[in-house]
This record gives structure tokens, C-alpha cells and sequence, in this order.
């Protein structure tokens, strides 16, 4: 479910980056980014079609029509702009925490509150 950068554009640069070599801390510092961003995409690869799946279903129940995840997403938000779908609404806002959750146990699995926020 990365938005941005993609995950095309994440093996791009670390394509870009591997020719690179030094040995100061500008290069340490790059090297642990690009560390951070193959991490980052083996827990895409291994999380992000799962996520996509299930935010998918949940955008079919809550808007009550069928498409894939772009184009339910797209018509979430334009529901939300228009007013048909109030952003306070309890289900909307269990499609959001559902959908922050995945995102973040891709982004930022280390995050302290992702266990509470997955408990409640």
C-alpha cells in the first residue's frame, strides 16, 4: 500500500545507490537509509497485497459497489468531499484506523503504539 515513494521508485534509487562508495558518515548515513528502504519493501512485498485485499473488501462494504482499491478510493474520497459520507461516520472511521494500521506496520513497524492501536 505505498503510496509514495513506490516501491518501483525505492528499487530505483537503491539501484542508483549501490554504485555509490565511501567511507565517511555521509556514506554510513546513506547506507542506513538504503538499508531502511529494502526493509521497507520486503515488508511491501510480504504485507502490502494483504492490506490492499482487505482495504479493498472493506471499501466494497462500506460503499456498497465493486472496483478495485483505486477506484474505491477515489470514490471514498470523493464521498467524504461531497458530504455523502460523513468522516466521523463509524464505519468510515474503522476503514481508517484498519487502513493506518497496515500502513504502518509496512512504514514503520518499530512504532511504539502500533500494538495499542492494534489492540483496540
Amino acid at each position: 500500500m505505498i503510496t509514495h515513494p513506490t516501491a518501483a521508485e525505492l528499487r530505483e534509487a537503491l539501484a542508483a545507490f549501490d554504485g555509490a562508495s565511501g567511507e565517511d558518515g555521509r556514506a554510513t548515513f546513506l547506507a542506513r537509509v538504503a538499508d531502511n528502504a529494502r526493509a521497507t519493501l520486503e515488508r511491501e512485498a510480504a504485507l502490502g497485497p494483504a492490506a490492499e485485499t482487505a482495504a479493498t473488501e472493506r471499501l466494497r462494504g462500506l460503499l456498497g459497489i465493486e472496483g478495485d482499491f483505486a477506484s474505491l478510493n477515489a470514490e471514498l474520497c470523493a464521498r467524504l468531499r461531497d458530504g455523502r459520507l460523513a468522516p466521523l461516520d463509524p464505519p468510515v472511521l474503522a476503514h481508517l484506523r484498519a487502513s493506518v494500521i497496515d500502513q504502518i506496520a509496512i512504514d514503520q513497524p518499530g512504532y511504539s503504539g502500533l500494538a495499542a492501536l492494534e489492540v483496540q
